[in-house]
């Protein structure tokens, strides 16, 4: 039974949608725990997080990258950097913003490069662009052509009762169906692992 956490922060509402888009295809995955951390209670989560077989990271793109709130808990996980306690683990990601592009990929290479510093194993998208043919819709999973992690947009003006779009959240619910079963097998294969180091 895989342990799934996502972490996420979201300052108006939009990316807390994408977070619990995540949690309902993880859970759709006979067996997997899943479980929300908003990145403000993550001080209270550190074990819960330790013993995940999986985190997924999720914040808003401002500025070019992850909400302030998002990267002052990236920063501390340094100690556990230190100490490489989430070597091995499975990771993924994913963000959101008003603009269609809104540089949120750069959001998604900080996540994937801050897992790789901690040695985990990152989790793309694992599908093929939506919404970039004549006979596309912009009701196509991944419309917005990410690959490294699943993108939402969330129009400025609306609240998070109508965006992020329909297909967004589904997209999102696909990265966090593709984590859970990738941990159904990595997990069991890590604990085997860890038991022989320690052996």
């Amino acid at each position: 039974m895989p342990n799934i956490v996502i972490v996420y922060h979201s300052g108006y509402g939009h990316t807390r949608v994408q977070a619990e888009a995540v949690l309902a295809g993880a859970e759709q995955i006979k067996g997997a725990r899943v479980s929300l951390v908003p990145v403000e209670d993550h001080a209270d989560h550190w074990a819960e997080l330790d013993a995940a077989d999986a985190i997924i990271f999720g914040a808003p793109t401002y500025m070019a990258g992850p909400s302030a709130a998002f990267k002052a808990f990236l920063d501390a996980t340094s100690s556990r950097w230190a100490e490489q306690r989430w070597k091995n683990k499975l990771a993924a990601g994913f963000t959101n913003s008003a603009g269609l592009n809104g540089d949120k990929l750069n959001t998604l290479q900080q996540f994937s490069l801050f897992a790789m510093q901690h040695g985990m194993i990152w989790v793309g998208l694992g599908l093929l662009p939506g919404n970039h043919t004549s006979k596309g819709s912009a009701e196509d999973l991944n419309r917005l052509a990410g690959f490294l992690g699943a993108m939402a947009q969330s129009n400025a003006d609306q609240g998070p009762d109508v965006v992020p779009a329909g297909s967004d959240q589904r997209t999102a619910a696909h990265l966090g169906k593709r984590v859970a079963e990738a941990a159904t097998w990595w997990a069991p294969l890590d604990h085997v692992r860890s038991t022989e180091h320690a052996l």
